[in-house]
């Protein structure tokens, strides 16, 4: 069973959390084309460096991560559970994951998780955190 790592960096005013476990490997938070590369570099530890950009630039950054496995608060908010309230959407990502958008209920090996927001799960049949996408459909030059 995969770890539940969470993992948090903040400048002061913004907290950045990060759940491994959950991300897709998208490269959006760090790619030359759409990412936010003096925040977001992998190839460094740690990997996110808050103090590369402003507050709003990250937040604008964290909010376009499909997987949800970046998210932030503001520190000076009261945190407390988002519940999405729209209608629940499939998006078929070309060869990628189907990303379901919305409040859903996942069972896998009799147990219940309750999902919010963006869930990815796999489409290529390779992840190693099935139902759920892990990016090994990057790897298996997956199709679809």
């Amino acid at each position: 069973m995969e770890k539940d790592i969470t993992k948090k960096y903040t400048n002061g005013e913004v907290t950045v959390v990060w759940k491994p476990a959950t991300c897709i490997h998208s490269k959006i938070c760090w790619s030359a084309a759409t990412g936010l590369q003096s925040v977001f570099n992998p190839s460094e530890r740690p990997w996110i460096k808050m103090e590369g950009g402003s507050t709003e630039q990250i937040v604008a950054q964290v909010k376009k991560c499909p997987s949800g496995a970046l998210s932030f608060y503001y520190n000076n908010e009261v945190t407390e559970t988002v519940e999405v309230t729209t209608d629940t959407q499939v998006e078929v990502s070309p060869n990628g994951p189907l990303l379901v958008y919305g409040n859903i209920s996942v069972k896998k090996d009799g147990i219940e998780t309750k999902k919010n927001k963006v869930t990815a799960f796999c489409r290529c049949g390779q992840s190693g955190n099935k139902p759920y996408c892990d990016g090994s459909h990057i790897k298996a030059a997956f199709e679809g």
